[in-house]
């Protein structure tokens, strides 16, 4: 278990819907993403077709500049992407990311405080979907944007 009381392990025994899987995961049933917990950032909403993620980052994540590395971004708008795409699929599903291109707006900094990414589908299909990410402020302010695609694949059980 972490700080949080989560299992530390993500669960690979999926049963039911990409939907269904994230509703367990942000009812701490099971773990979330371990790059999610390292890198400080957390599922706060999922609905089918979108996701919010919220996060934090921490001193390990600043670059020379004192801002946040453009890395840290790129994970929690890849992840928004990804978990959005997620959502949408059938227990019979699985997916893997085939491109992200981010946007950098605004700097993260110390004074950014939390930050939350909004992922959602942009256009399912039955072998490619298309997502994008936003990452804004506390104020709403936009700061980073991305755009994937997903290349869906028939899950192994």
């Amino acid at each position: 278990m972490n700080d949080a009381g989560r299992p530390l392990v993500p669960s690979h025994d999926r049963t039911g819907t990409g939907l269904e899987y994230l509703q367990k995961i942000l009812a701490g049933e099971y773990a979330w993403v371990p790059i999610g917990e390292h890198l400080g950032f957390h599922l706060r909403a999922v609905e089918r077709g979108k996701v919010v993620i919220a996060g934090n980052p921490d001193p390990r994540s600043f670059n020379l500049l004192s801002s946040v590395h453009g890395g840290w971004t790129a994970a929690i708008l890849d992840t928004a992407m990804a978990l959005s795409c997620l959502s949408t699929l059938g227990p019979d599903q699985s997916f893997t990311t085939l491109d992200i291109r981010i946007n950098y707006l605004r700097p993260v900094n110390a004074g950014t405080g939390e930050v939350v990414a909004t992922g959602g589908v942009i256009q399912g299909g039955r072998k490619v979907a298309y997502c994008e990410a936003r990452l804004a402020d506390r104020d709403g302010k936009l700061l980073a944007h991305g755009t994937g695609s997903c290349l869906i694949l028939p899950r192994e059980t």
